[in-house]
């Protein structure tokens, strides 16, 4: 192409949509003539709803000219601006998103798309590795100078052609620095808030990707998960997490816990969405009529469904899941009742694992970053900043990583082992005994109250046996206690993401368990 057309092309990239999405500030505040007033914080743009609206219907209006990526850039730099005070859950913005949109859209015009993912507005968690933007973990000590390169799934990310937002907050150090935290608040960020009750946690570590998903402020989001921290808060946000199989997606760039659990994964509002993320994060192949197929009559129709009910979440959270039950079994599944073996013994074994992993994989990791150069100058760090004290003090889980055995010692080699055998068994010997296509538990209780004081008041053993094992699992809305989402998280074999993801696309159709926050201060009393 000529430069002078290529110029012009730009040009009009960029000027039709701001002119069409940013008027001026009399035409701003004057509606239409018999028409109602637009609301900042409206999700609708050009006539869709940026709500429930899909990436393949997104893409369908870029393609056609009827949408660019450029208007749905701003419309969703638009939504941080108006409705992100009020949940916190965006660090910063991207200074070069309009300009990465502009490319995607000269890319759809000539017929050039790189991919399911090409103009999409994505937001990824602040412990992701960006060359162009600080990648903080949460934490004063990597506040300064950007990392040198992008983490691997970045650059994925950037050659499929996504638009990457920004970054979100999170639990600071992924929630493994103190023995009472508070989800959701880091010394960079402040405390993220739950859309649906701003008073109420957001669960952690993927806050902020979480509650700006459930606010409509980016189509998808990354998230990082060693137990929980993808599935938690997308069920205590109404939104859809996958925790992929360990070795998925690249942890090369990624802030570590454990290599051993550690994962990255997409959030999205649906199935569909987070399934075509995984492939552009994963390399593999797409997922087209994901969302066709799982509306199909019959799509739930013989799957073998284990129910693992988990009481202990609440009676309420149980009536729930008995709901969920019914719904699916008058969708044409099969759900028996389960319970999974070995999980006193796992949760007996998992944290020392885990400690011995830390300080061998943050040493890694800090040694390529500006700031504490080990495990040793963070913790000292910590204590010479007393910005890093304002929600908590504590740093015990550093001290106790400090102290613990080095992962080439015996009795952690054997830890490990019998982690590994026993949360492996434990989901593939129910899965054998009754034949099913996956198991179903509750991904979360109902969000607790933030506070900094008494820290979090979570119970959430679900999450664990896939997340030791490295098997996949997949929160989707299930529905309300009160205000409160409850997600229905769904865990399967090793590397079945792709078949988890499809059973999850038909079960979210058939469970519609989601609807937009309503920003409600508290809950009220009685």
């Amino acid at each position: 192409m000529k430069m002078r057309s290529m110029a012009a092309l730009t040009a009009i990239l960029v000027v039709a949509p701001l002119v069409a999405v940013a008027p001026g500030p009399q035409a701003a505040a004057q509606p239409r003539p018999g028409g109602p007033a637009r609301s900042a914080e409206s999700t609708l743009v050009g006539g869709i709803d940026l709500d429930t609206v899909t990436i393949p219907e997104l893409q369908i209006r870029m393609d056609r000219g009827s949408l660019s990526s450029v208007r749905l850039t701003l419309a969703y730099l638009r939504r941080i601006e108006a409705v992100d005070p009020k949940i916190n859950a965006v660090l910063r913005t991207s200074p070069t998103a309009l300009g990465q949109a502009v490319a995607s859209d000269i890319r759809h015009r000539l017929g050039r798309t790189r991919g399911p993912l090409d103009g999409i507005p994505v937001l990824l968690k602040d412990n992701v590795n960006t060359r162009d933007m600080p990648t903080t973990a949460g934490s004063l000590a990597l506040a300064g100078k950007p990392p040198a390169t992008d983490a691997e799934l970045v650059a994925k990310l950037r050659a499929g052609g996504a638009v990457i937002l920004g970054k979100a907050n999170l639990s600071e150090w992924a929630n493994f620095r103190a023995a009472k935290p508070t989800s959701g608040w880091s010394a960079v960020g402040g405390q993220t808030r739950n859309p649906y009750v701003l008073d109420r946690n957001p669960c952690g570590s993927s806050a902020g990707s979480a509650a700006a998903l459930a606010a409509s402020l980016a189509q998808v989001a990354i998230g990082t998960e060693t137990d929980g921290s993808i599935v938690c808060p997308a069920g205590m946000n109404a939104v859809v997490g996958l925790k992929p199989s360990l070795g998925v997606v690249s942890q090369s760039g990624v802030v570590p816990i454990s290599a051993e659990q550690d994962t990255a994964g997409p959030m999205a509002r649906n199935v569909t969405d987070t399934a075509l993320t995984l492939s552009v994060l994963s390399g593999g192949d797409p997922a087209p009529g994901l969302a066709e197929a799982a509306a199909r009559p019959g799509a739930l129709r013989g799957k073998r469904i284990g129910l693992w009910r988990l009481p202990v979440l609440g009676a309420e959270v149980d009536a729930l899941m008995t709901r969920t039950a019914e719904r699916l079994r008058a969708a044409g599944a099969e759900v028996v009742e389960v319970d999974l073996p070995y999980q006193d013994r796992l949760a007996a074994l998992e944290f020392p694992a885990l400690l011995s992993e830390f300080h061998r994989d943050i040493d890694a990791y800090l040694a390529t970053r500006k700031g504490p150069r080990d495990l040793a100058g963070l913790i000292e760090f910590n204590r010479t900043h007393p910005q890093e004290q304002t929600c908590f003090a504590g740093q015990e889980l550093f001290e106790q990583a400090l102290a613990a055995p080095p992962t080439t010692d015996p009795e952690y080699l054997a830890m490990r082992a019998e982690l590994a055998d026993l949360s492996r068994r434990s989901i593939d010997e129910v899965m054998t005994e009754h034949g099913l296509d996956a198991i179903a538990s509750p991904a979360n209780p109902p969000a607790w109250t933030t506070d900094c004081g008494r820290g979090d008041n979570d119970v959430i053993p679900s999450s664990t046996p896939a997340a030791v094992a490295g098997y996949p699992s997949l929160s989707v809305p299930a529905g309300f206690v009160g205000e409160l989402p409850v997600g229905l998280l769904l865990m399967a074999g090793n590397h079945q993401d792709a078949d988890l993801l499809s059973l999850g696309a038909a079960v979210e159709h058939r469970l519609d368990g989601r609807h937009a926050p309503r920003y409600l201060p508290t809950l009220p009393t009685g």
